[in-house]
């Protein structure tokens, strides 16, 4: 358990989504983003994140299968709990694998999974046990709240990820009002035992306070550096991250 005078190191995992999306809008075989990946790790990330959705808009079966193979880092999959994709998840049994809403008219993730209801406690119950019994470490992706914490940890999840999304689209006030809610939050499902990770919208602008948060151990960051790569290449984008993440955990200490 960290206490909010004891940082944990943390970890930043590059979500690489969006090179695939590149790709797609082709049809091609370019850029690919296993070789993505294989950049992001020479220039010190220390996870890939990738989501292999329903209607495959971005990351392909392939893609997945050759991470596993080639990825020196650990290899986070973010999926909904259906059963084709669980059925992969299971065979190809990731480092790790997250549990996600998803919704075919969406662009991106819109928001933390429901766990208000008793039909979907049973949904995502039955997804972790399937993954935990194939070996694999496990994360839910919810809202900062006190009740899906608290159900995140009734079901057993390894981890939960903080969905950053409503921090990252609000300024001012607000702003400063959903950062102490993720901070509670953090602090909350620490005390529950839960490894705290955290993502969505953040970008090299926003996301120093949330990363100085003591108890995120994990951020998962995509969108935002993989449009800096496109301008200045993929060593120095993952590096300019990487060292903001770092200053904020000194700032903190």
């Amino acid at each position: 358990m960290t206490s909010h005078n004891q940082l944990t190191d943390m970890r930043f995992y590059l979500n690489i989504d969006h090179v695939a999306t590149v790709r797609q809008a082709r049809g091609t075989d370019e850029p690919d983003p296993v070789r993505a990946a294989v950049l992001a790790e020479l220039a010190g990330i220390d996870g890939i994140t990738v989501h292999l959705r329903e209607d495959r808009r971005h990351i392909q079966d392939r893609d997945v299968r050759l991470l596993m193979e080639t990825a020196r880092t650990g290899v986070n999959l973010e999926l909904a709990a259906t059963s084709e994709i669980l059925d992969l998840a299971c065979e190809w049994r990731p480092m790790q694998a997250t549990l996600v809403p998803e919704k075919r008219e969406e662009l991106t993730t819109e928001g933390g999974l429901d766990l208000s209801t008793s039909e979907q406690l049973e949904i995502v119950g039955d997804a972790l046990a399937r993954l935990e019994g194939s070996g694999v470490r496990t994360s839910l992706f919810i809202d900062p709240t006190p009740e899906a914490i608290q159900a995140a940890r009734e079901l057993g999840a390894d981890a939960i990820e903080l969905h950053t999304g409503e921090y990252a689209n609000t300024s001012g006030a607000e702003r400063v009002r959903q950062l102490d809610r993720l901070d509670r939050a953090a602090s909350l499902a620490s005390k529950l035992e839960l490894a705290v990770h955290a993502g969505h919208g953040l970008t090299y602008e926003n996301v120093q306070p949330v990363a100085a948060i003591p108890e995120i151990e994990e951020l998962n960051i995509g969108h935002s550096v993989i449009a800096r790569a496109v301008l200045t290449g993929m060593e120095r984008a993952v590096k300019d991250m990487s060292r903001i993440l770092r200053r904020a955990r000194r700032h903190r200490a």
